[in-house]
C-alpha cells in the first residue's frame, strides 16, 4: 500500500511503516542531515529536502496512508507549549495535505505533553477539521515498551481512517514479553571495544531507559536528557552528561556513556541503520524519532482495517461476475 510520509525525520516511523507493509512514494523533511539519512538507508525512497509548507499533494489522490511526525517544540512540556501561535505548528499544514490527497488513513505523532489539558480545544479542533473531511479519528497515548522498545517513551498518535474502513480499526495490542532491559539491548555494542566489565555492567543495567531527549536546535545538545533523566541513567550504570565517540575501550573503570548508535538502539532502530552528520546533529535525530516497532504495530493496524474492506470488495465484484458455465 503506498504512503506519503511528512516531516520524516531520520526514518524511524517510515521504517516501521515500511515494515508493516506500506510503500513511500514520497518522503518530506527540511533537514539537511536527516535527508542524508534517509537517502542513505533506502537510496530508492523518493526524499524531498524542503519545508513542507510548500509541498503540495495534489499529485497523490486517493492514496493509502499520509504519514509523519509534525514537529513537537510547541506541544512539548520542555518548552514554551504555545500550540498554534508556534511558527514551527505544523498540524494545519498536515490537514491540508490530507484534504488535498484525500488519503484512507492518516497517521501522525507527536509528544505527550499535546494530551494536556491546555491543549483540548486544539485537539477538538484538528478532529473536526478531520471529520469534516470524512475520516473518524483515534487519538491516544501510546507507550513504546509496549511494543519491545526497551524505553519509558510515551507518544501521543493520531489515526484518522475514513469512514468504511474506521469501523475496522482497533489499537494494536502489545507484545506480551517485557521489552529487553538497557544491559540485554547494549551488551554487544559494550563489548564492541573489548571492554572487560561490559558483561558486569550489562547485569546492573536490568531496567528500560528513561525518554531519551534529543534537544532542539536553539536549545540542547549531545547529552541524555535534563537532570532527571542523568539521574535514571546513573542508575543505570551510564553516565548521560554527554555521548561518547567510541565503545567503552577494553580497561575502561566507571560509568560509560552511550553511543550515538547505541541511542539508536534503545530507540529502537536496526543496528545497521546509519545515521549521517556530525555528531551532535545526529544525536538529535534519534532523540526525535518515533521508535520503528511501534510505528510498525500500529501500521499494521491501519493496514488490516484497510485491506478488510478491500478484500470484501473484491469478494463482491467476484461475485457479480457470469459463471464461465453459465447458458
Amino acid at each position: 500500500m503506498r504512503s506519503i510520509e511528512i516531516c520524516a525525520g531520520a526514518g524511524g516511523q517510515a521504517l516501521g511503516l515500511e515494515q508493516a507493509g506500506f510503500s513511500h512514494q514520497v518522503l518530506i523533511e527540511i533537514d539537511h542531515n536527516a535527508c542524508n539519512t534517509l537517502r542513505a538507508n533506502r537510496p530508492h525512497w523518493k526524499v524531498i529536502e524542503g519545508d513542507l509548507r510548500n509541498f503540495h499533494a495534489n499529485h497523490y489522490k486517493h492514496i493509502e496512508l499520509l504519514a509523519g511526525g509534525v514537529p513537537c517544540p510547541p506541544f512539548s512540556v520542555a518548552g514554551k507549549q504555545l500550540g498554534h501561535e508556534d511558527e514551527r505548528d505544523l498540524f494545519p499544514e498536515a490537514v491540508r495535505l490530507v484534504s488535498e490527497c484525500l488519503p484512507k488513513a492518516v497517521m501522525l505523532e507527536n509528544v505527550k505533553g499535546l494530551f494536556s489539558s491546555k491543549f483540548d480545544a486544539y485537539r477538538d479542533g484538528i478532529r473536526k477539521e478531520l471529520e469534516s473531511l470524512g475520516y473518524t479519528v483515534f487519538w491516544k497515548l501510546v507507550q513504546a515498551n509496549h511494543y519491545g522498545v526497551p524505553q519509558l517513551r510515551t507518544r501521543s498518535v493520531l489515526v484518522a481512517l475514513k469512514r468504511e474502513y474506521a469501523v475496522h480499526f482497533s489499537w494494536p495490542i502489545g507484545v506480551m514479553a517485557p521489552p529487553p532491559t538497557v544491559g540485554q539491548a547494549l551488551a554487544q555494542e559494550m563489548m564492541s571495544n573489548g571492554w572487560k566489565g561490559a558483561k558486569e555492567w550489562a547485569k546492573k543495567a536490568d531496567d528500560i531507559a528513561p525518554t531519551i531527549v534529543g534537544g532542539s536546535k536553539k536549545h540542547g545538545g549531545a547529552d541524555l536528557g535534563p537532570t532527571r533523566s542523568r539521574e535514571a541513567w546513573v542508575k543505570l550504570g551510564v553516565d548521560g552528561s554527554g555521548v561518547a565517540d567510541f565503545a567503552p575501550s577494553a580497561d575502561f573503570h566507571g560509568n560509560p556513556k552511550l553511543t550515538v548508535k547505541m541511542a539508536s538502539i534503545i530507540q529502537g532502530f536496526p543496528p545497521e541503520w546509519l545515521f549521517v552528520g556530525k555528531k551532535t546533529p545526529v544525536y538529535r535525530q534519534v532523540g526525535n524519532a518515533f521508535p520503528p516497532p511501534v510505528a510498525k504495530a500500529v501500521g499494521k493496524a491501519i493496514l488490516k482495517a484497510i485491506s478488510a474492506v478491500e478484500i470484501d470488495q473484491a469478494g463482491e465484484e467476484s461475485n457479480e461476475q457470469p459463471s464461465r458455465c453459465a447458458r
